[in-house]
């Protein structure tokens, strides 16, 4: 594709290789899959980390550069974004509790499914709040973000008005494929672990969104 930049090319090739391999030991040798290849503080959680983290830092770093010369609503944007992603880089590594070697409180051990210090493994009710907020609630917004929304962009003014008013990065269709695919290589891994390869790839994919999104022109000086 012509609109991949270097580091595009690098990204995805490093994805395929990780959800390549994902696949191949998922069906082979589902116990190093599962122990190994996704364990929890491996390379994959801690990848995600850093990659929400360098979204936020990122985000973080323009709102410096340009807050002399944006609107509120476009700090609005820029500023929930930054704080999502960096909240989404707390709870993968559990707010650094094992990194620290931090005990949970009482509350934790109880109420939350792996007994950590965060909200997406807390259980509610019997349900975890991963399954109800972060994968179906998630996944309802994912499709609106990387399909629908950029339909509307590029079809009505008033959408793009609003996207770049409140600084929204509009995704390249390539972002959206890539996605694609990787929900698609979910198909063949019998894991319940894959999701860590999939939690992976929603990280560098958004990292490359924001760092060059179709309306780039949100993050450039326009007075």
């Amino acid at each position: 594709m012509k609109t991949l930049t270097q580091i595009d090319k690098i990204a995805y090739s490093f994805l395929l290789l990780v959800f390549g391999f994902g696949i191949y030991y998922a069906n082979t040798d589902l116990q190093y899959f599962d122990k190994i290849y996704t364990k929890e503080d491996g390379y994959a959680e801690s990848l995600t980390a850093l990659f929400l983290c360098c979204s936020s830092l990122l985000l973080l770093y323009r709102v410096i550069k340009l807050y002399k010369y944006k609107k509120a609503m476009w700090m609005v944007g820029m500023i929930g974004l930054a704080v999502i992603f960096i909240f989404g880089a707390g709870e993968e590594i559990s707010w650094g509790q094992r990194i620290f070697n931090v005990e949970s409180s009482e509350y934790f051990l109880q109420n939350n499914a792996q007994g950590e210090t965060n909200l997406h493994n807390m259980v509610v009710d019997g349900k975890k709040i991963n399954k109800i907020i972060f994968s179906q609630l998630l996944t309802a917004i994912l499709i609106v973000y990387l399909i629908i929304t950029p339909i509307l962009y590029r079809k009505y003014d008033a959408i793009k008005k609003l996207a770049n008013t409140f600084a929204v990065p509009i995704v390249k269709w390539h972002h959206t494929i890539i996605f694609l695919l990787s929900t698609l290589a979910l198909i063949f891994m019998p894991s319940d672990k894959k999701w860590e390869l999939y939690e992976l790839a929603f990280s560098i994919i958004f990292f490359l969104i924001f760092l060059n999104p179709l309306n780039s022109s949100i993050y450039k000086n326009n007075s």
